[in-house]
């Protein structure tokens, strides 16, 4: 079973009921057999599979069982000729074409999922000998068709209304058109250049061929190699289906040159490949003819192009041109995909055409956001036609997302694959973009031979070898990331889930050395959890285990000032926890994670947690959610009730002694310094209590980082600044925060060590601005100050006040708002100190 994004033509009979009434019962039947087989031969030939009758109605899908990168173009061809066909018949109908994504490969056989329904409700609701067309489907063949857009549809099951638009007519596929620029491609343009030199000097046939992935830029190469020769170029292409396609590019070539053979027999053989005579030729005598004539219209460029759909056949010709052709100077310049050479590895090919390089790419993307530049970077891998096909979806309406004519064409590729080879793809999508060999092992069954079935795909120039991050292990990267995530998402989520789960565990045996084993392994339950959530199926059990392991990650890299990095992995734990328990420690560390940028959140979180643990009967976990609540509410509001929070804190604090819980301890005694020494200015007593916090965090086995406070209660307490400076010169090697340094700089700086304490602190405050962090700000403020520099004092201060009430901040505005206003006097700024001054009166953060 596979999802696959398919088309899908509903057709059906307009007004058969009154048929019926007013025919024959035999006449009918003969009519609706004729009408079937007729519908089918259609769907047939356009390589479509017709799924089922329904009454009067016919359903085939494009797609099923193999894409094509053009699937969506076939069916519109379908559906015209099976409009036309409508008055042969004698019937009038109506029809509905769409695409999107299904389920195949079901026991059923039936395409199954939200495309198909849309595309029987635009059958519907189309007029009688009208096609309706899909909002995907005419974006697919946008350049070949024309379609006008009809008021949206309110369909049946559908919340919003639906894009539609009538089928007016079909054209040949328009030429890819060469908008961007040229670039990264000299050597190759030199070799084709040479060639064609070789070709005239020898006077000779030269076979030059250019193979590359779909997109790559093939074309492009060829029209700009061949814009700077002076010869006369004609030019065919193979067909990817379709009758009489054999010599459909010879056919091509010889009505561009539009002349005959000067030998009778060669221009017999000729006419009756055109169809101009009832005798017929067979594939030897056409291809000395065709050799015949080009060396008559010599010198010349012939071009061929997509020789991998050509049969073989065609291919002899082209080698028994090459090969026979003498005293004439032609270049035979063909353009394959890698498919070719699977068919042919013997066949001669002078150019491989490599993805761009990182300059080349840089070319392309200029003028887009660098981060939005580094995200279609990554994605397209160097493949010019992925790269501007999702630069102008960026430009448009600003979305890093994959153009469904790039789905078609990756989903084209996939499905050319034998099943070993994609479940070996598949099996390394689910580790990521880069993967390995034992990985793939572990999940793919024991009967698929995986290092031969790698080996194939870097053939197919699908993955390449990369760098082991696992010792002992074959380390591969998908070419580019649309790759990855074209075999990935083909993937049914029953699948992904299992495979995510079977990975996490693997992963837990093979790669103890990770550093970010768990969060890797904790991801990897994630998205087995969430998939079975999707799919009706939720798992207590494992969601559980993927949230312990994003938090145990979230943790060991915690630091003060609230780490982007583990806000995040805290959030997708909590999210994972609260459908099944009430995990309270996770909570509180989710809450210290947030409060520095979401106050009010923090707050608001530690109520629902109190009260989540009250409704479960855990006393204990709601005493240290109170705790917490009142302590972010230091943070958060004006009236700050410190009272409150001391009690609550020593309310809770024999219990989690009893419990022996040094977790909670610490959640305990953070409030107390953080909150209720700081808020009345005790730094004493909140050293003493962050000494507390050390000692707990190191027997519950938290890892180094955060000393709670110590720093500021030493920096801002009654210990000499020497000493203060000696104790945080011990702890540096234990605290990895920038903010220690900042602390370090300023006791240098309290001693007139300004040079040392800049030194130290220009790297810090560099660090703390680039996680956007505040205390950036509050510390370049505070050194400012003591050198005398209250200019830049006053700078800083005001951008930290301004995202002090950004962020809904007010015990951090009212503290710093006082140094700022403290800076405006020093620089005579009276009247501006003033509201700082009036705030903290207002608020009085030492109530209590």
């Amino acid at each position: 079973m596979h999802r696959k994004t398919v088309t899908v033509i509903f057709c059906d009979v307009v007004g058969s009921t009154a048929l019926g009434e007013s025919s024959d019962p035999e006449a009918l039947q003969a009519l609706l057999a004729r009408y079937f087989e007729q519908m089918k031969a259609i769907v047939e030939a356009h390589e479509g599979s017709v799924e089922k009758f329904i009454g009067d109605a016919v359903m085939a899908v494009f797609g099923v069982p193999v894409v094509h990168e053009d699937d969506a173009l076939r069916a519109v061809r379908a559906a015209a000729e099976m409009r036309d066909a409508f008055s042969q018949l004698g019937v009038r109908g109506r029809i509905g074409v769409n695409t999107g994504e299904v389920v195949v490969g079901t026991p059923e056989r039936l395409a199954t999922g939200d495309a198909v329904n849309v595309a029987a409700r635009l059958q519907q609701a189309a007029d009688p000998d009208t096609i309706l067309l899909g909002e995907t489907t005419r974006a697919l063949v946008r350049g070949a068709v024309d379609a006008v857009p009809i008021e949206p549809l309110e369909l049946k099951g559908k919340a919003q209304p639906v894009a539609a638009y009538r089928l007016e007519a079909v054209r040949d596929a328009p030429e890819r058109a060469h908008d961007a620029p040229f670039v990264g491609r000299e050597a190759e343009v030199a070799t084709l250049g040479a060639a064609w030199e070789r070709a005239v000097a020898e006077e000779r046939c030269e076979l030059v061929t250019v193979v590359g992935d779909a997109g790559v830029g093939k074309s492009r190469l060829v029209a700009e190699a061949l814009g700077g020769l002076d010869a006369r170029l004609v030019r065919g292409r193979c067909l990817p289906y379709g009758d009489g396609i054999t010599y459909w590019p010879v056919v091509e070539v010889i009505k561009q040159l539009g002349t005959r053979p000067a030998d009778a027999d060669a221009a017999e053989a000729i006419q009756s490949l055109l169809g101009e005579t009832a005798r017929l030729a067979g594939p030897e005598e056409i291809g000395w003819a065709l050799r015949k004539l080009l060396e008559q219209e010599a010198p010349l460029v012939v071009v061929f192009d997509d020789i991998q759909w050509a049969e073989e056949t065609f291919l002899d010709l082209i080698e028994g041109v090459a090969l026979l052709s003498s005293t004439a100077p032609i270049l035979l310049l063909c353009m394959a995909r890698p498919e070719l050479l699977a068919r042919r590895p013997e066949w001669p090919v002078a150019v491989r055409l490599e993805p761009l390089a990182g300059e080349a790419v840089d070319v392309l993307l200029v003028g887009l956001p660098e981060e939005t530049r580094g995200r279609v970077a990554a994605a397209a891998g160097g493949n010019p036609l992925f790269l501007t096909e999702m630069l102008a979806m960026a430009r448009e309406d600003g979305a890093v997302d994959v153009p469904p004519t790039l789905r078609a064409l990756l989903g084209a590729r996939l499905d050319q694959l034998d099943p070993q080879e994609r479940t070996v793809l598949e099996r390394g999508a689910v580790e990521g973009e880069i993967f390995h060999r034992g990985s793939v092992q572990a999940l793919a069954s024991p009967e698929v031979p995986v290092t031969p079935k790698l080996a194939a795909l870097v053939r197919r120039q699908l993955i390449r070898p990369d760098r082991t991050q696992l010792t002992g292990d074959d380390g591969f990267r998908f070419r580019h990331l649309l790759i990855r995530d074209a075999a990935y998402e083909a993937l049914p989520k029953a699948t992904r889930a299992e495979l995510h789960e079977r990975f996490a565990d693997w992963l837990d045996e093979h790669g103890a050395d990770l550093v970010e084993l768990d969060e890797i392994v904790g991801y990897h339950l994630e998205q087995a959890a969430r998939f079975r959530v999707e799919l009706g199926q939720p798992d207590a059990q494992l969601s559980l285990r993927a949230a312990k392991r994003l938090a145990k990650a979230a943790r060991r890299m915690l630091r003060p000032g609230n780490d982007r990095v583990s806000r995040g992995l805290f959030a997708r734990a909590v999210e994972l926890t609260r459908p099944f328990a009430v995990d309270v420690q996770l909570e509180m560390d989710y809450i210290e994670a947030i409060h520095w940028e979401d106050p009010a959140g923090a707050v608001r979180t530690a109520a629902a947690t109190a009260e989540r643990a009250r409704a479960d009967g855990d006393a204990f976990g709601e005493a240290l959610a109170l705790v917490a609540e009142a302590h972010y509410r230091v943070f958060a509001e004006a009236d700050q009730e410190l009272d409150r929070l001391e009690e609550l804190a020593h309310e809770a604090l024999p219990l989690a002694e009893a419990a022996e819980d040094h977790a909670a301890l610490v959640v305990i005694w953070r409030a107390l310094g953080y909150g209720v020494a700081n808020g009345r200015n005790r730094m004493d007593a909140w050293a003493r209590a962050a000494e507390q916090c050390l000692t707990h965090a190191r027997i519950a086995g938290w890892p180094k980082g955060d000393a709670f406070g110590l720093a500021a209660g030493l920096v801002w307490g009654p210990r000499p600044a020497e000493e203060a400076l000696r104790t945080l010169d011990e702890l540096a090697p234990q605290l990895a925060d920038p903010a220690y340094d900042l602390k370090r700089a300023y006791l240098l700086a309290t001693l007139c060590r300004f040079e040392e304490a800049w030194a130290l602190a220009g790297p810090a405050i560099e660090r703390l601005n680039e996680a956007a962090d505040a205390r950036a700000l509050e510390w370049s403020m505070n050194l400012s100050a003591l050198e005398g520099d209250y200019a830049r004092a006053v700078d800083e201060g005001r951008r930290l006040v301004d995202l002090m009430i950004e962020r809904g901040m007010v015990a951090f505005r009212v503290n710093n708002g006082v140094l700022l206003g403290r800076n405006l006097c020093m620089l005579g700024l009276f009247d501006e100190a003033v509201p700082h001054s009036d705030f903290a009166f207002d608020v009085d953060p030492h109530d209590g």
